[in-house]
């Protein structure tokens, strides 16, 4: 391949705070019921002290964008996440405009702690609902109530949040069309400036996976999605990535960077970064520990793997991410951020044209209509 020089792209930092009041069925992120009590004092320091560790993966940037997932942070009291958000900020510095966003449950406890948390430095609240019916909740283990959740979301307005995320799924356990385009209307009619509404699937070591719920035949998805993406369009929801919906260009500054293939610092019990060393003319991806306990343990380094990414698999890895893109990329992207000469990709790039998968386009690589609905077909053509 004729190998580019590589670019620093923009640096995110993700923060991982792995505990739940409760494990949800069909939840595979590295997430574990809390106990009595949280220690989070000791984790908020090895949380420092992590981040103190990935200094050198700075290079000389300041953070556009921190997001604190989980489990569930809000469980984290607000002088915590505050000691976190300033430690991130004195040790690296923030863009002017950063975006700084708390994944958060609709619980009454988390709600109390909305204002709190806008105090201290969060500008975006991320909030999981899944779904506005009691009966569907109650299959997917979640403890909130429709109405709790409602009331969370007017309650975050009222705290001072204008740009919040509502989570959302569709294809719940014997869930009708109707059903689901009553969840989205009810999102909808709460005015959120962004909606990430996906599928239920049914992912490895989950409790669905051992025991499956019976879901809603094909057809039945495929009318959901159809009329789903209608509706958000029409009061004025953008799809601009598969499952993320916004309005006035309140995209999620966050995922935007996952999905350009930018750089991110993770820290916490499980956390995975993804770092470019021009230097060295490398990019690597970095694994923490992901059982608290022995991630708290760590004294030294808290990464159980860091391993460069092969010239060989950057075309899938790069496209993986940003196909998901309705606007696709710039191809300078491509060649800035793995540093890969367009040229090299060619031929995978003429088939997907002439498969009508993507579009002919001099400056962008995006899919047609059709492409970004078959995206596990184009994407099998870097995989080759």
């Amino acid at each position: 391949m004729h190998e580019s020089l590589l670019t620093l792209p923009p640096l995110s930092l993700y923060i991982h705070i792995p505990w739940c009041v409760k494990k949800c069925p069909y939840c595979d992120f590295n997430s574990h019921a809390a106990g009595t009590e949280l220690p989070e004092e000791a984790y908020v320091q090895a949380l420092i002290h992590d981040l103190d560790i990935e200094g050198s993966y700075v290079q000389g940037r300041k953070l556009s964008s921190i997001f604190l997932g989980g489990g569930t942070p809000s469980l984290f009291s607000i002088e915590a996440i505050g000691r976190i958000i300033q430690a991130a900020k004195r040790r690296i510095g923030f863009e002017e405009n950063i975006e700084i966003t708390l994944e958060a449950n609709p619980g009454t406890f988390e709600q109390k702690k909305f204002q709190g948390y806008h105090s201290v430095g969060v500008n975006r609240l991320s909030i999981g609902v899944q779904s506005f019916n009691n009966q569907h909740l109650e299959k997917l283990g979640r403890i909130h109530s429709a109405e709790q959740a409602i009331t969370a979301i007017n309650a975050a307005r009222k705290s001072g949040f204008d740009n919040f995320n509502i989570d959302l799924m569709h294809g719940l356990p014997a869930q009708t069309t109707e059903q689901a385009l009553a969840d989205l209307k009810q999102a909808i009619d709460l005015s959120p400036t962004h909606i990430s509404w996906y599928q239920l699937t049914i992912e490895p070591n989950t409790a669905f996976y051992s025991t499956p719920p019976k879901l809603p035949a094909d057809i039945i998805l495929e009318t959901i999605q159809d009329h789903g993406h209608q509706l958000l369009l029409d009061n004025g929801y953008q799809q601009y990535e598969v499952s993320a919906f916004c309005r006035n260009n309140h995209q999620s500054v966050h995922n935007l960077n996952y999905w350009e293939f930018g750089d991110y610092i993770g820290i916490g019990a499980g956390a995975h970064g993804k770092i470019t060393l021009p230097s060295e003319q490398r990019i690597i991806r970095t694994a923490k520990t992901r059982n608290p306990s022995d991630y708290l343990a760590r004294e030294h380094s808290y990464t159980a793997s860091c391993k460069n990414i092969s010239t060989d698999e950057l075309p899938l890895e790069f496209m993986m991410n940003a196909l998901r893109l309705n606007r696709g990329v710039p191809v300078n992207i491509f060649h800035e951020r793995t540093g890969i000469n367009i040229k090299d990709i060619t031929k995978n790039l003429t088939q997907l044209k002439d498969m009508a998968l993507i579009e002919e386009s001099h400056d962008h690589i995006v899919t047609t209509q059709k492409g970004h609905k078959f995206l596990n077909s184009v994407l099998d053509i870097f995989n080759r």
